[in-house]
């Protein structure tokens, strides 16, 4: 079922609606009067002489009293309020001066100032700390690098001098002398410093007798006498001495010439015809002398000759 389609329905509704609210309205304005409850007649009550008892026996007259104990009120103690102090003492213990506030503020000044010189001094301790242990460390460092420099230094130096004797060992005891020079010079393949203790350590010859002079012809030839020689004239124009090594065998003919031995002071051109010059040498034959004896010959070139 359907409602409120049609507008006569809707009209109905409303006006249905407008009529009950009024209804209700007069009901509560113009209802009924108030009505009095009836008078009440009383109520029976039982006989008795006493506010309590107990029993199924009423009985007919007064019962005789009894002295029953009167319980005495409890009073409980009324506990003392606390003393009120007075406002004006509280708050002039609360109220600050202005001379109070003042020292609050020079003593938190005062305690930041023994904080700051607190914290100051801390890190001054620690920066003092950590630069002391810096300058260990550096001290520590240094003494290990002067220890392993030393230790280095002190090998270096035993292993010089244990190669040194090893070389002296095997140069057939050159460093056993008493000299302190340890240079090598001579024609042989021997290790050592060829020649004669009283000798003259610039003179062209390891052989014969020191004396004066700046020698001569074959030395080192003591004994075969005088040579005959000849002299080959060099290809330049150049002065000089040339020192030539010469190896003599018992017949006195030379079969080998090296020049430019110690004490030459003429160029290398001359060499060749220094060279030639000592291969014409010729000495007496000597049956006695060594298979090969080596001596020496100075030839000297000039431009004027």
């Amino acid at each position: 079922m359907r409602y409120f389609e049609t507008k006569h329905q809707k009209h109905s509704a409303r006006l249905t609606t407008v009529i009950m609210l009024l209804l209700l309205l007069l009901l509560f304005v113009v209802g009924p009067g108030y009505m009095d409850p009836p008078l009440e007649y009383g109520v029976a009550v039982n006989f008795g002489t006493t506010d309590t008892g107990s029993g199924a026996v009423q009985p007919k007259k007064p019962l005789a009293s009894e002295s029953t104990p009167v319980s005495e009120p409890i009073v409980e103690p009324v506990k003392a309020a606390p003393p009120v102090q007075s406002t004006k003492a509280a708050a002039s213990e609360e109220v600050l001066t202005a001379e109070d506030l003042e020292t609050i503020a020079i003593k938190k000044a005062e305690a930041k100032a023994v904080k700051r010189q607190a914290d100051a001094d801390a890190k001054k301790k620690a920066e003092d700390e950590i630069a002391a242990k810096a300058l260990a460390d550096a001290k520590a460092k240094a003494d290990a690098e002067a220890k392993a420099k030393a230790e280095r230094l002190k090998k270096e130096a035993d292993l010089k001098a244990k190669k040194k004797q090893q070389l002296d060992a095997l140069m057939g005891g050159i460093g056993a002398n008493d000299g302190t020079d340890t240079a090598s010079e001579g024609d042989d393949d021997t290790p050592g410093d060829k020649g004669q203790l009283n000798g003259d350590p610039y003179a062209p010859s390891y052989f014969g007798s020191p004396g004066s002079g700046n020698g001569g012809v074959g030395y080192g030839l003591n004994g075969r006498g005088r040579p005959s020689k000849s002299k080959v004239i060099p290809d330049c124009d150049e002065e000089g001495k040339v020192v030539v090594e010469i190896h003599v065998n018992q017949n006195g003919n030379v079969i080998k010439a090296i020049p430019g031995k110690r004490g030459t002071t003429g160029d290398i051109c001359l060499y060749n015809a220094a060279k030639k010059t000592a291969l014409t040498h010729k000495w007496p034959a000597d049956s006695k002398a060594p298979a090969k004896q080596i001596g020496f010959v100075i030839v000297d070139f000039s431009v004027r000759q």
